[in-house]
C-alpha cells in the first residue's frame, strides 16, 4: 500500500529502515521528548518489525507508513494511523521526522495523506493524537490540519526526570470535509 502526495511517497516499512530510523531516534533533537538517549540497533529493529508485523495483521488496525521523499526515495520519517478494532471508527494518529527534514512542510503533508486515508477509505468519523505540551512544533502540525485542541493532561508523561503535560487534538469528519480536503 502505498500514498502519494506533491512532494512525498508513503510506503510500507521494510526491514532495511530500521538503519535510517536509528539514526534520527538518536538525534538529541529528536530525542528531547522521548525517554531514550540513543537507540540501539535492537530497538530499532523491533520499532520496525512491529510495522512490518501490523501489514499482516487479518482484520489490519495499524497502517504505518515509511515517509520517504518522492525524487530519491530517501527515509525521512513515519506516519501511522491506529485503531483499537478494525471496526472501529475512532483512531489516533501520530506521526515522526528526521530533525534534518523540520521546518519543511513534511510532517503536515504525511499527516494530511493519512488523515484523508483515514477518513476517505477507513471511513473514520473521528481521529485524535496527542503531544507533550512544549513540543509546539507538533501542536503547530495537527493544528494546521484543523485538530483542535480538546483537552490538557496534566503531568502526563514521565521522562528526563520530570512530569510533562500532554495535550489532546481531535478533527471530526465533518470538520475535516468543511475544509474541503480532498484525496491526494
Amino acid at each position: 500500500m502505498q500514498l502519494r502526495t506533491e512532494r512525498l511517497l508513503l510506503r510500507e516499512h521494510v526491514e532495511n529502515d530500521w538503519r535510517v530510523v536509528r539514526a534520527y531516534q538518536s538525534d538529541p533533537r529528536y530525542t528531547r521528548f522521548y525517554p531514550w538517549e540513543e537507540r540501539t540497533e535492537a530497538e530499532a529493529r523491533q520499532f520496525i518489525q512491529g510495522f512490518i508485523a501490523s501489514q499482516h495483521e487479518e482484520p489490519r488496525k495499524k497502517f504505518a507508513f515509511a515517509v520517504t521523499l518522492k525524487g530519491s526515495g530517501h527515509l525521512i520519517g513515519n506516519c501511522n494511523l491506529r485503531t483499537n478494532t478494525a471496526d472501529a471508527r475512532v483512531a489516533e494518529i501520530g506521526y515522526e521526522l528526521n530533525p534534518a527534514e523540520w521546518g519543511k512542510g513534511y510532517a503536515t503533508e504525511a499527516a494530511r495523506a493519512i488523515l484523508t486515508f483515514g477518513f476517505d477509505e477507513l471511513k473514520l468519523h473521528r481521529v485524535a493524537a496527542w503531544c507533550i505540551a512544549e513540543n509546539t512544533a507538533s501542536g503547530q502540525v495537527l493544528e494546521k490540519l484543523g485538530m483542535r485542541v480538546e483537552g490538557q493532561l496534566r503531568e502526563q508523561e514521565w521522562l528526563k526526570e520530570r512530569w510533562w503535560d500532554a495535550r489532546l487534538y481531535g478533527v471530526l469528519e465533518n470538520e475535516w470535509r468543511a475544509r474541503g480536503e480532498k484525496s491526494a
